[in-house]
């Protein structure tokens, strides 16, 4: 839950950080010096799209780290810590992908999994997880945080990230340029007015963005759900932990990474929402059997 809002405010900033870059090295007075230069921008905003959301996703596992103060563990710090490496390397054989680093930390039921190759991953569980869920409901969790790896979920993120960013990259600096041209009647080249309504433009549309991505999100956990049910031969461990998330009251979270927690937002919030309302996703799951 955590690791997707960390990716898209680690991307909206690279994004804002290439945008001033681009403006300061009079890359966008080289775009519009005689006129709009539209195939050159289309591949500066693939650059600075796809190179946000590249950047975003080879930073995801140091900032998830970071961000949670999560501590890998290799089984040799106690039993509890030797069943949950067993436990996720039986399930990574299972997938078919190399052995992920395993980690946790304190805090309130949750878990994540995040890197950039499936092959060197990490699998974090929290504190309140552990102490919260029997271990089958643990093991059904760690089964679904697998199988988000298994899928190549990080990746396919990045790439639809990067499309989505190219869009408002370009968009925003053509919304800029005929405001400069019609209201601000620049004549020559572009001013102030261009560049005011290209990064109000571009943090607006990064909002709606946002909804396209958290809409793919909430796709890729039922994907995830159904695959802790195929590692583990049966749904219900996962329906369980499901149940169980939902009973329980979660903890505070910073305003940043309010909307990737335990609880669905109501109303309109919930096209933001990078996970579907943990009903929807057992019944899902009772639907499969």
């Amino acid at each position: 839950m955590r690791r997707i809002a960390l990716f898209l405010i680690t991307n909206v900033a690279v994004m804002l950080l290439l945008s001033v870059v681009m403006s300061v090295l009079g890359v966008d007075r080289y775009l519009t010096e005689s006129g709009l230069n539209v195939p050159m921008l289309l591949v500066a905003s693939m650059v600075m799209g796809f190179g946000g959301a590249i950047i975003s996703l080879l930073m995801s596992k140091p900032m998830a780290k970071w961000s949670t103060g999560a501590q890998v563990i290799d089984g040799s710090e106690g039993p509890e810590q030797r069943w949950l490496v067993d436990t996720v390397r039986k399930l990574a054989d299972k997938a078919g992908i190399g052995m992920p680093e395993v980690a946790y930390y304190e805090g309130e039921a949750n878990a994540f999994a995040t890197g950039a190759f499936k092959n060197s991953a990490l699998v974090a569980v929290s504190t309140g997880l552990l102490q919260s869920m029997s271990r089958d409901e643990v093991e059904a969790v760690l089964g679904h945080e697998v199988a988000h790896v298994a899928n190549g979920d990080m990746v396919t993120l990045t790439l639809i990230q990067g499309v989505v960013n190219t869009f408002v990259v370009f968009l925003s600096r053509i919304v800029g340029y005929f405001v400069d041209k019609m209201v601000f009647r620049t004549e020559r080249g572009v001013g102030p007015g261009y560049y005011i309504t290209s990064m109000i433009c571009q943090i607006v549309f990064s909002i709606l963005a946002s909804m396209v991505v958290a809409w793919f999100s909430r796709q890729r956990e039922f994907r995830a759900d159904a695959g802790s049910a195929q590692l583990l031969g049966s749904g219900r461990p996962m329906i369980n932990a499901l149940a169980r998330l939902g009973n329980l009251q979660p903890g505070a979270l910073p305003q940043s990474i309010a909307s990737a927690g335990i609880n669905d937002k109501p109303g309109w919030m919930h096209l933001f929402s990078s996970h579907p309302p943990i009903e929807e996703r057992i019944a899902a799951l009772q639907a499969q059997k």
